[in-house]
């Protein structure tokens, strides 16, 4: 049974979310304070985690960073907070959702189970491939590690994802919507802004010179490439 972290200062909202992914069939637990939250997801092992802006003790952007520099699972950010650089803060801290409340409950379990369902699926993929390499670019797919001149980089799970594709299709360009149909699908709350940012963050990462760029290209007026030549 799936196992959901559930952050959330406000205790009628949290058990809200546990009702409702209980009776869905997810085990829950609740964490009502940041530093509990980071506590519980380092100790135990969860396969999702919801998790609020607004806490005590820890703020969930900084929480947010924290566990996904550790983690390699989705992480669903659920506030109030609605305003366009909150999205974009958050994302560019590691979520892989964003959901504003107030929220209906059974679209935050179709959330959930479609962020596990395609978590599942990339991972199950990844168990048959190969080692990808690209000048002094590594990937393990099978391991899910990236390397760059024999150095292991550390990478969110989208991050990895939207690079892994990119990979995969070499020199074929792609726009920001079938990237973001692609690795989050149209079910997914967020905006082309998120494949923006997750390549930012990934040239960052990958990049000599991330403001002029050898692996990933954009092509302007169009979308992305990754150039294998």
């Amino acid at each position: 049974m799936k196992q959901i972290l559930i952050i959330e200062d406000e205790q009628s909202i949290a058990e809200l979310q546990a009702d409702y992914l209980e009776i869905a069939g997810f085990e829950t637990t609740i964490a009502l304070t940041g530093k509990k939250g980071l506590e519980y997801a380092l100790t135990e092992a969860y396969d999702l985690i919801l998790l609020d802006l607004m806490l005590p003790e820890i703020n969930g952007f900084e929480l947010c960073e924290q566990l996904r520099a550790r983690l390699d699972i989705p992480i669903l950010m659920v506030t109030a907070r609605k305003e366009d650089i909150d999205k974009i803060k958050g994302f560019d801290r590691g979520a892989d959702d964003y959901i504003v409340k107030p929220f209906n409950p059974n679209e935050l379990v179709a959330r959930v189970r479609a962020h596990l369902a395609r978590y599942q699926r990339l991972t199950k993929k990844d168990d048959t491939s190969h080692l990808l390499e690209s000048k002094s670019l590594l990937v393990d797919a099978q391991a899910r590690r990236v390397f760059l001149d024999e150095r292991e980089l550390i990478m969110t799970a989208k991050e990895y994802d939207l690079l892994l594709f990119l990979l995969t299709h070499p020199n074929q360009v792609f726009t920001k919507e079938q990237l973001f149909e692609q690795i989050w699908g149209w079910d997914a709350i967020g905006d082309n802004t998120t494949v923006t940012v997750h390549i930012r963050k990934i040239r960052e990462k990958i990049e000599e010179n991330p403001s002029k760029p050898v692996f990933i290209e954009t092509v302007w007026g169009v979308g992305y490439r990754f150039r294998d030549n």
